[in-house]
């Protein structure tokens, strides 16, 4: 091989794993988070909670915004709401905030639903699929996570496992 080639090579090796180093580095990158592009403004959102309370996320400014998108048809989404509670019981509620989004209307089964998992999460009710369709939600569960300015910061389709100690430390290093 001639020199150039392997300094090319040499160039291409040291990239990639310069790349791959800087991902590990990343907290989302262990769970299979795509970020999303910088500067991205999470749309902002006014949805009526299961309680009857309505809830706005221009009101969770200076927190991390977690927001599962779920339904309770939803085999992989009713697995990881337990660990989305346990995530939620371990963070600081002063700088993180986790929401769920559901199209579902039938809410005394969600309250029931809630009961029987002993899980104790807000659900939020986006009836008419607009939050939905702005966080271009294509599958479920997929899982959006906002930073305390309301830039998006990246998204997560199909389930994880959310109270694991690299979540935890994830959600952990996007908080003030």
């Amino acid at each position: 091989m001639s020199g150039n080639v392997t300094r090319g090579l040499l160039l291409v090796l040291v990239l990639w794993l310069a790349a791959g180093s800087a991902s590990a580095e990343d907290p989302l990158a262990v769970l299979k988070i795509g970020r999303v592009g910088t500067g991205t403004v999470a749309t902002p959102f006014a949805l009526t909670a299961l309680d009857g309370s309505p809830v706005q996320l221009a009101d969770l400014k200076g927190k991390v915004v977690v927001i599962n998108f779920w339904a309770t048809w939803c085999g992989p989404c009713k697995e990881e709401m337990p660990a989305l509670g346990r995530l939620r019981q371990q963070l600081d509620p002063d700088r993180f905030a986790l929401l769920t989004i559901t199209t579902d209307l039938q809410r005394e089964g969600i309250a029931q639903f809630l009961a029987n998992m002993k899980v104790q999460v807000p659900v939020l009710f986006d009836e008419d699929q607009d939050v939905s369709h702005a966080y271009l939600v294509r599958a479920l569960p997929t899982t959006v996570f906002i930073d305390p300015q309301g830039t998006l910061i990246g998204r997560a389709v199909g389930p994880r496992d959310w109270d694991a100690p690299q979540a935890v430390r994830a959600v952990q290093s996007l908080m003030p």
